[in-house]
């Protein structure tokens, strides 16, 4: 059967309507209070520090994204653990759900492919965590100029937005994974405690599985000092398969102007540079531009997964 006009008309219809079901839902308005909540606490704890210690430092307004005050973590990392949890819950269900509630047949009897359904549920999703982290930030910039006094920078504020898309391109990772759990798995139940699974492995056990890996694939030899740096360079390599791990490599260089490196930094690397001097923003966006295109990528290939198997599916079953 030949198709007639573009696959992907409509899709701005359906994203609208998710992003206007999910900004009205209770359970979108839960998760939002718990992170705003947070992120006010964190930023608060950050001020507070950074009034304390810190007064005379050039980048005032990152560290506010950085700096933390015990017992909170700092915003970023309060944000990188609590977004994939969002992202989580605005997908688990986005396609079994319509399976569920007997609307899928409906869905697809109007004049649109699957194609447009699938790309719908997925923007309109995004569109809401992409207000909430536009949100965020405008919040934080307030509280920073209302606490601090100081306005940021031109360079704040590129740098802090690029940390904001860096962060969108993350959630978008869990979001596609989200939904096609969604896609393959018909109880949203069970899609979500399968996309939590992989959250809770990648983001708490992860890090300890890397070391045990590389330990077996690069062994150390106690008379070869080499093997050392071709170790680290194993766990550091198998720790990047996690998104959390390539998010945060992003943003201790978006966040910190004075980071050079992700990896091991040689002596060889530093000759006539100056201890603590800024990287310009371009070089630093460049150092994790491999990242950025790895969660890109993590993106597009956990989506083709659920749109292949969104497309094979029986819709009247």
């Amino acid at each position: 059967m030949v198709r007639e006009g573009s696959p992907f008309r409509g899709v701005g219809v359906i994203a609208l309507k998710e992003a206007a079901d999910h900004l009205t839902s209770a359970r979108m308005h839960l998760i939002m209070g718990l992170v705003l909540l947070t992120a006010i606490g964190a930023v608060y704890g950050a001020i507070g520090r950074i009034k304390d210690t810190t007064a005379e430092d050039a980048y005032l307004f990152l560290k506010l994204f950085t700096v933390a005050r015990e017992p909170l973590p700092s915003f970023a990392a309060f944000l990188g653990f609590l977004l994939p949890l969002v992202a989580i819950a605005l997908g688990f269900d986005a396609i079994n759900g319509e399976y569920n509630r007997r609307t899928m047949s409906r869905l697809l009897a109007q004049p649109i492919y699957r194609d447009a359904v699938l790309f719908g549920k997925f923007l309109g999703a995004l569109l809401v965590i992409a207000i909430a982290l536009l949100t965020l930030w405008l919040l934080m910039t307030g509280l920073g100029i209302l606490f601090l006094g100081l306005p940021p920078t031109a360079a704040d504020v590129v740098r802090s937005l690029a940390y904001l898309a860096a962060t969108l391109a993350c959630a978008g990772v869990w979001l596609a994974l989200a939904i096609a759990f969604s896609a393959v798995i018909r109880s949203p139940a069970t899609s979500a405690l399968a996309a939590l699974s992989v959250w809770l492995i990648l983001t708490v056990f992860w890090g300890m599985i890397a070391p045990l890996l590389a330990g077996l694939i690069a062994p150390i030899d106690p008379l070869d000092p080499s093997t050392v740096l071709a170790q680290f360079e194993a766990q550091q390599l198998i720790a990047r398969l996690s998104p959390q791990t390539l998010y945060a490599e992003i943003t201790a260089i978006l966040l910190d102007p004075a980071a050079r490196s992700v990896g091991p930094l040689f002596m060889s690397q530093l000759q006539g540079s100056l201890y603590g001097a800024p990287l310009p923003t371009m070089e630093s966006a460049l150092i994790v531009w491999p990242q950025l295109s790895a969660l890109v990528a993590a993106m597009i290939l956990l989506f083709t997964v659920a749109y292949v198997a969104f497309q094979r599916q029986e819709v009247r079953a």
